[in-house]
């Protein structure tokens, strides 16, 4: 197949991932394919078409919106009303390289601007927006102080092993993100401690503690990190 590569440019990608889609069953597809049509047929129609391409991706769909930051995120949040319907969306926004594929504009695109876009929405919940360091940047340039309302939502490491510093629009969704991380930090330290030390708690005795302390972490994972700290200042001889 002929075809013409363009110049790579920089643009806003907005993906909408269906979350699990390739597990549900084939009628459930189709009827989620049809509402994520809808949805982004709604939420960019505030675009000319010139501006922006959408694209199909293997669980959802991929918004390219060309010189609008602050008009991508906008489109990112109205879309997740969708899932007041059963739409189960994680929505990933980033901002970098894309390039156009094909004979002509819209065929196809490719670059690392789509990529990760789509590892971002993988550390999304259905209904949360997530976006990238380089998005809220970009938002930053085009619209100084729109930033601030993006809250940090912590540093994830995808399949690649690349690291994404990754914000959201919601304080509340971002604080949520940071105590789940937090909470599996906490477990990781509960089962280095029972493999590692759990001889020398039983032998001395202090094996009611380290219960209490671990009940507690389940109580309040915030609280269970001080825990935790003065648990192993305890413990060592």
């Amino acid at each position: 197949m002929n075809t013409t590569n363009a110049a790579a440019t920089l643009a806003s990608v907005v993906f909408l991932k269906i979350q699990e889609f390739a597990r549900r069953p084939v009628q459930e597809q189709t009827r989620l394919r049809a509402q994520l049509e809808a949805v982004v047929a709604v939420t960019a129609a505030e675009f000319v078409p010139e501006n922006r391409i959408v694209l199909d991706a293997a669980d959802g769909n991929a918004v390219v919106v060309l010189g609008d930051p602050e008009g991508s995120l906008r489109l990112a949040e109205r879309a997740v009303a969708a899932t007041a319907a059963g739409l189960p969306l994680c929505i990933g926004v980033n901002h970098g390289a894309v390039q156009v594929i094909g004979g002509g504009h819209g065929d196809g695109m490719t670059g690392d601007g789509i990529a990760v876009a789509a590892s971002v929405a993988e550390f999304a919940a259905p209904g949360q927006v997530m976006v990238s360091h380089s998005f809220r940047d970009a938002l930053a340039y085009a619209r100084p102080g729109a930033e601030v309302r993006l809250y940090p939502a912590g540093v994830f490491t995808d399949g690649a092993l690349r690291r994404h510093e990754l914000y959201a629009p919601d304080e509340v969704a971002a604080g949520r993100t940071l105590r789940r991380r937090i909470a599996l930090g906490a477990a990781a330290v509960i089962g280095l401690l029972g493999a590692g030390a759990g001889v020398r708690v039983a032998v001395g005795g202090r094996a009611k503690a380290l219960d209490d302390a671990m009940g507690a972490i389940r109580r309040s994972t915030l609280e269970g990190e001080k825990l935790l700290r003065g648990l192993r200042a305890k413990l060592r001889p």
